[in-house]
Order: C-alpha cells, then structure tokens, then sequence
C-alpha cells in the first residue's frame, strides 16, 4: 500500500477534456448575439460616414445624433421589456403625444389658476399629470391582454387609435405647448445641456443603466426573460406571469411619456400630431438592437444601439444630400438584414 501511495497522482480524467466542446471566444456570450454584430456594423457605418463626410464627427454633429437618437431611445426601452416578454406595444406613438400634451395643458392650466406658489411646482404636478396618463394607458393595455386575454398585437393597435384621437379631441387638433413661470425650467431640463451634454442623452443614460440592473440583477429581472421564454413553464414555476405583463406594458407608456414630454420641451410645443408613426422606429431600433419578437432575448445595450444606428444612417443622409424618404427603405432594409443575421447565426449555433 505504501508502494502504491508514493506513485505520482494523474490528474482528474476530467480535466484531460476541459475544453472538449467549448466554443471560442467571440461566439459566446454578448460576441455570438445579435447586438454585437449590430455595433460592428455601427462601427463600420460611422467609419465610412467620417470618411464620406468629415464633418460627421465634429463635435456639433455628434450632439446633435445624441440629442436627437434619444428621443426614441428611451421609449425603446421601454418596448424592449414588452418584446422580450413576447408582446407588442404599437401605442407608444401616440402615448407619446397624449403624454405631453397633457403636460404642456396642465402647465397652462396651473399657472392660470394661480398655482405657481413656489418655483418648479407646477411643472412637477404637470410631468406628473402627463406620467399619470400615460400609465393609464399602459395599464389599460396590460389589463387587456394579461388578464383578459386579448392579442397584444390588435389591443395595442386599437390604443394607438384610441389615444391619438383623443389627443385631437382635447386640443382641437391644435396642440399646446408648455407655459407659464416654469417654462423656462421645463426648457432648460428637457432641452438643455450639463457640461456640454444634452439632457436627453443624460436621462437616456440613467435609464438604460438601471434597466440593465434590474434586468440582469433581481428577481423581477429574472421573470421577464422567464416569461418571453416560455410562459406556461413561469407560470408551473411560480412566475406571476399576469402581474409582469401588466408592469412591463405599464413601464413601457410611462417610458414613451416620459420621451415625449422630454421632445416637447425640444420643440416647444406638443402638436396633436406629435411623434405619429414613431412606433415604428421604436420598434425597429428594439429589433435591430437584438430583441427577439418571439420573446426572451432583448437588453438596454441592444436597444440603444439600434436607435444609434438607425439616427446615423439618418444624420448620414442628411450630410450627403441624400433623400430623406430613403431613410425608411433603408431601415426597413436593416430590419431584414438584422433578422437574417440572427436566423443565421442561430442555425450554426444549433
């Protein structure tokens, strides 16, 4: 026996085979998802706009994509969490609208009545107001479909009808805009910049920054993959599958309000045909980004960039005196190519 313990110990048979099956770097992980060949694909789009355009990185230009890319970014985050749960919200545009209208109309409305005691009150109670409405409509939306059980698809579509047209109904179809002692705040804060950086991009920030800690660090996080995933096995394994998609649709319109009280404070007013047909885009971007419609898969990383490159190929039209009208061919293009990409790359993994 002493013979037979002094011999020389071979390791574990297991550790002979450690990387017997294991895929290389850059196809595991984020390097094999959708997201990361659509920010390569952006890196390449930037690299040949500079080279067609110099000006396109020049500092003014480059405020200007962040500005203008983060008023569907953040609604886009807010969708995403609808997606990866295997739904639709198609009344993100028009929540939009009904979101800041409500605002600019409440400010108005506030100030005539003599509500301006102290100073950023009765623009909070107004950002308050328009925030209300729009999770009205989410939770309207959520109701519907988890617990009555109709399509998201044809629920979402009807809101959309529902919400712009009461838009038209309470503004006359004139629209509003934000006044009173407070303006130049509301301005200053939806519009305006922090050491040189718009203050939409710094919300956008904000957010994507908490959704993607909430996502991938709690519970509630877990849930939603859990759901788009597959539903039937959340629900046997104790998933509230009901109350989440009421909170994601509900999230979902408080998010596209809230970028549509920002964008009013952009234009300086909310016209009744604010952010119309927005829903696309926002959508869009969501998909390109990496969300999977079939649920499951979707991220706030995934969700900006796609709303980046959707604005760079847009800014990069403009620059080259291209037609406008062909940024939605383009898009719709990118949509496709981004789908084919996916499918693809999910056959070699298979």
């Amino acid at each position: 026996m002493s013979e037979l313990s002094s011999l020389p110990r071979r390791p574990a048979e297991t550790s002979d085979f450690a990387n017997v099956g294991r895929a290389a770097w850059w196809q595991r992980g984020f390097f094999a998802s959708q997201t990361a060949y659509v920010g390569l694909a952006l890196v390449v789009v930037i690299v040949a706009m500079t080279l067609a355009n110099p000006t396109f990185l020049s500092a003014g230009n480059v405020a200007n994509v962040a500005k203008n890319f983060s008023f569907i970014a953040i609604a886009t985050l807010g969708i995403t969490l609808v997606i990866i749960t295997g739904g639709i919200d198609l009344s993100v545009g028009a929540v939009m609208c009904l979101a800041a209208m409500v605002t600019s109309m409440t400010m108005q409305g506030l100030d005539q009545a003599g509500m301006a005691l102290l100073p950023g009150l009765s623009m909070l109670l107004a950002v308050v107001a328009g925030l209300a409405a729009a999770a009205v409509v989410g939770l309207v939306n959520g109701v519907l479909i988890a617990r009555v059980g109709l399509s998201p698809f044809v629920t979402t579509l009807g809101m959309l009808s529902i919400v712009r047209g009461l838009s038209y109904v309470v503004s006359n179809g004139r629209g509003s805009y934000p006044a009173g002692s407070d303006a130049d705040l509301f301005y200053g804060l939806t519009s305006g910049d922090l050491f040189g950086i718009p203050a939409p991009f710094i919300y956008l920030v904000l957010l994507a920054g908490l959704m993607g800690f909430v996502l991938h660090h709690t519970a509630w996080g877990r849930y939603v993959f859990a759901v788009g995933g597959n539903e039937k096995a959340a629900e046997l394994t104790g998933v509230p599958v009901a109350r989440m998609k009421i909170a994601v649709y509900t999230l979902s319109a408080l998010a596209a309000g809230f970028n549509g009280i920002v964008m009013s404070g952009w234009l300086g007013s909310a016209p009744a045909n604010l952010a119309d047909g927005y829903e696309l885009n926002i959508i869009a971007a969501a998909v390109i980004g990496g969300a999977n419609l079939a649920g499951g898969v979707g991220g706030p990383v995934g969700a900006v960039i796609g709303c980046v490159l959707i604005e760079v190929i847009r800014n990069g039209l403009v620059l080259a005196n291209v037609n406008a009208y062909w940024q939605k061919a383009l898009v719709g293009c990118i949509i496709i190519l981004a789908v084919l990409v996916d499918k693809f790359r999910t056959r070699r993994a298979g």
